[in-house]
């Protein structure tokens, strides 16, 4: 790192623990364009798949220590009481050999600022990187008691987190009237760092007929499968498709893993679909690329909720950025970020999302097009080149160079 040979513009600590590093694109992206612009940058993060351990890539320091994904309420509880101590404990080992100036907090949980609240008295700052709204995570995924109680805990944790942050980070303007209007931050206070790949690293690639399984059309799904993701309106859509609208011509694939995994695959077969759609699990990104590359039609089925409303959702950018035309639920950062990219079902409507698959599938000028005004748009305003600016700007303000 440059700054191990002359004095770093700043040194920065980046927590997460909803995913490893680099598999967190966002944290990725922030840390390896710190790390260009002069910063000296660690990352402690949960080593899901990836090696346990310290690891130095592309002049980022990433310390990974062990923690599995659980599911249900016990089951969060059991994973965010065993991230924070050993988030704490690896603070230290980074303190001791690299130090910091910032604390760089991505949630969820809202409970960094507990570690942060610990360093201050050394004059260290709290960045506040929101990249989701636990209250609404918990509204949508809980019933009864547990959500009451959860809601509560997790708007007190949020407002925790906005009082201790020097600064907060918000991925779209949603998330920052968020912070203004519910955390009452000083707007002057929030920066808006929108996610998004560089420009020269998600090209399209010259498709791969072996994909399509044989079928003349390839329909593909990027991105995480947990509650909130919709992969069971999916699903219905594509048997809305098979078996109502009898196509037999599309192959589906479903690029990505999470915590309802195992039960999509399993509704897939009960519902008959298993010669139609495959799940691959994680890829590398060169095989993602790939297979968006060779899509017809990529997919965002992403129901009409509370946290779903205001957020924006890194594949519809990804699908853009490689000139995909793309089938969403009509959300509203959805619209601001997809625009004229995408063809709007109405919301959790999986029959009319299915129809609008085959709407698109039935018209290449307008794919074409569609895709076309995707990419331009991606180059011109969405792309991490365009993001990178407001980030560092930050950044040479808090560090003071």
């Amino acid at each position: 790192m440059r700054g191990d040979a002359a004095a770093p513009a700043g040194r920065i600590l980046m927590l997460v623990e909803n995913l490893p590093v680099p598999f967190d694109r966002r944290i990725w992206m922030q840390a390896t364009s710190l790390a260009r612009a002069g910063y000296q940058v660690a990352v402690i993060c949960p080593a899901g798949d990836l090696p346990v351990g310290h690891e130095r890539l592309e002049d980022v320091h990433i310390y990974r220590y062990p923690l599995a994904s659980r599911s249900g309420l016990l089951g969060h509880v059991l994973e965010y009481g065993l991230a924070l101590p050993m988030t704490l404990a690896l603070s230290c080992v980074v303190y001791w050999r690299h130090g910091f100036d910032v604390i760089h907090g991505a949630n969820p949980p809202d409970a960094f600022f507990l570690i942060a609240a610990l360093f201050r008295p050394f004059g260290v700052r709290f960045v506040f990187d929101h990249h989701d709204l636990v209250p609404e995570i918990c509204q949508t995924r809980w019933t009864g008691w547990r959500r009451g109680l959860l809601v509560r805990l997790a708007l007190w944790t949020e407002w925790a987190t906005y009082r201790c942050a020097d600064r907060v980070i918000a991925t779209n303007d949603s998330y920052r009237a968020v912070a203004v209007e519910r955390g009452r931050v000083d707007p002057g206070r929030v920066v808006v760092v929108r996610s998004a790949p560089r420009v020269d690293r998600f090209r399209p690639v010259a498709p791969r007929p072996e994909l399509r399984n044989g079928r003349a059309f390839l329909v593909a799904y990027l991105g995480v499968m947990g509650p909130n993701d919709g992969l069971d309106h999916l699903l219905r859509a594509i048997a809305h498709i098979v078996h109502r609208r009898q196509r037999d011509d599309i192959q589906f694939v479903l690029i990505g893993t999470g915590d309802l995994h195992a039960r999509m695959t399993a509704m897939s077969r009960e519902l008959g679909l298993d010669p139609h759609v495959q799940f691959t699990g994680r890829i590398p990104d060169d095989d993602v690329i790939a297979v968006l590359s060779s899509a017809d039609v990529c997919v965002a089925p992403d129901p009409d909720d509370a946290l779903n409303r205001v957020s924006s959702m890194n594949k519809i950018v990804e699908y853009m950025a490689l000139g995909r035309p793309i089938v969403a639920f009509d959300l509203h950062e959805t619209r601001v970020s997809a625009a004229d990219a995408a063809l709007y079902a109405t919301p959790n409507q999986t029959d009319d999302f299915g129809d609008r698959v085959l709407e698109l599938l039935a018209d290449p000028a307008r794919r074409r097009a569609m895709g076309a005004f995707g990419r331009d748009r991606f180059e011109r305003a969405l792309a991490w080149e365009h993001q990178r600016a407001p980030l560092l700007a930050l950044y040479r303000e808090l560090c003071g160079g």
